[in-house]
């Protein structure tokens, strides 16, 4: 094997730690993310830094904690003053890409108070959280009264659609994100009760797939001289919980996982975790018939995404890049799916904030490490000190607030000089703060964590 010079990582978004067979559990058959795991370290207690998708990722993507970055809610600008992954891994000489979804949000007005052009190349990358966009697609345009949710979403993909002969503006939504009745109507997979129909496209054509040949057409291209690190961002298993055949049939009610909830939680005297087991989403994904038509989906689309990582494995093997690429598989948080009696992210349990993570480091010097399980308490702020020690170079200390993986990866040490993990929330800028009729700073909480006890506090 040779030395890493390139890095492939890969983020799912809302996938569950527990859904992926090498945690245990065996809720799906995942052979190629367990394929991963015994090619290097599955980590086992890797904490994302907010349980929202925006504050997650900026954390990631800036390899500092949330209250530092100040992204701390979907839709909130990143600073244009926040170097960024691509940023430090430029400077090492190594090229940055992404497919996929980032969900960042440029800071226009920091760009026009400093005279950036968002047309030129740095204005470009300011805008596309640092990355050189192959394809961005945040993978969210559904229409409603007030319009499109984001009118940027899916373009290209859109236009892969058409020319594929769905027809449309948004073939995005009626064929790749719905069903269809057989009167023809469609049947929007936003809507929970849909989510037992099949997604009315083709399976090479919808969003899991696609991706993966993005991906694969951005490293077939790469110089081979030249060092890179692709960011494949999945936009699944996100809502809308809607796949095609065969993975719509693969899984129903009797492979459904019993809830994690007790009685007593409904009891909660906690003001915003009660206002979220009583809200619309947290009573909805609570009800039985709900959780029989979304798991099903949700454990199809996971099912899918496994056998493309299968896809890219193969490739990465059979062309040689499997010997000199970095692989780090994880996901931006996790989804309640009715566990805690509450629907989507938004809390601090395990739940939502302890995510897959594993990392393949082709390097001769992780041959001891291969197949083995790490009980460090892990951060996705460690990824950019990794990756810049891959890319040769030495991580910027006093601005990366996260550790390197490498000497767990190479067998050097088994823990990181770390005693807890921090995780944030701030839902000031939410209509969450608006039902809970909260004052700022009540609206915003802080996780720590070690391996026994968990800290919340408001």
């Amino acid at each position: 094997m040779a030395k890493p010079k390139n890095i492939l990582f890969i983020m799912y978004d809302q996938l569950r730690r527990d859904y992926v067979s090498c945690y245990g559990k065996k809720i799906v058959d995942t052979p190629n993310m367990d394929r991963l795991a015994t090619m290097g370290v599955r980590f086992d207690r890797a904490y994302a830094q907010a349980p929202v998708c925006g504050a997650s990722r900026m954390s990631c993507y800036t390899g500092r904690y949330v209250g530092s970055h100040g992204a701390g809610w979907n839709g909130i600008p990143l600073s244009v003053g926040e170097m960024t992954m691509g940023e430090h891994l430029r400077e090492t000489g190594m090229d940055c890409w992404l497919v996929g979804k980032t969900h960042m949000v440029p800071d226009t007005n920091g760009m026009k108070r400093l005279g950036i052009n968002p047309d030129t190349p740095i204005g470009k990358r300011l805008s596309e959280c640092g990355f050189d966009a192959w394809e961005r697609d945040d993978g969210l345009n559904p229409e409603g009264s007030g319009g499109r949710y984001d009118d940027t979403a899916a373009q290209a993909y859109n236009a892969y659609l058409n020319a594929r002969g769905y027809p449309g503006e948004n073939p995005w939504h009626d064929y790749a994100n719905s069903g269809i009745d057989a009167d023809g109507n469609i049947l929007s997979g936003w809507f929970l009760q849909n989510n037992a129909h099949a997604a009315n496209i083709a399976e090479q054509d919808s969003e899991t797939p696609y991706m993966t040949r993005r991906a694969l057409d951005c490293m077939q291209t790469t110089a081979p001289d030249q060092p890179w690190c692709l960011h494949l961002s999945y936009i699944k298993p996100h809502w809308p919980y809607i796949v095609p055949e065969s993975y719509a049939s693969m899984y129903g009610p009797d492979d459904i996982p019993d809830a994690i909830r007790s009685d007593a939680e409904l009891e909660t005297s906690h003001s915003i975790l009660g206002a979220m087991i009583r809200g619309r989403i947290g009573s909805t994904f609570s009800r039985d018939d709900v959780r029989e038509a979304v798991l099903p989906a949700y454990m199809g689309l996971i099912k899918q995404c496994d056998d493309q990582l299968g896809v890219l494995l193969d490739w990465l093997e059979q062309s040689g890049r499997l010997d000199d690429t970095m692989i780090v598989l994880t996901s931006d948080h996790g989804d309640y799916m009715g566990d805690h009696w509450v629907g989507e992210k938004m809390f601090f349990h395990d739940t939502s904030l302890r995510v897959p993570f594993l990392v393949y480091d082709p390097s001769p010097d992780a041959e001891a490490t291969r197949g083995t399980v790490s009980d460090a308490l892990v951060e996705q702020i460690d990824l950019i000190p990794t990756f810049v020690e891959i890319a040769g170079g030495s991580p910027q200390k006093h601005h990366l607030e996260g550790h390197s993986l490498l000497p767990i990866l190479r067998g050097r040490t088994t823990d990181l000089s770390r005693d807890y993990v921090i995780a944030e929330v701030d839902f000031t800028s939410s209509t969450f703060a608006g039902v809970l009729k909260s004052g700022l700073r009540d609206a915003m909480g802080t996780m720590i964590a070690n391996k026994k006890w968990k800290l919340i506090h408001f």
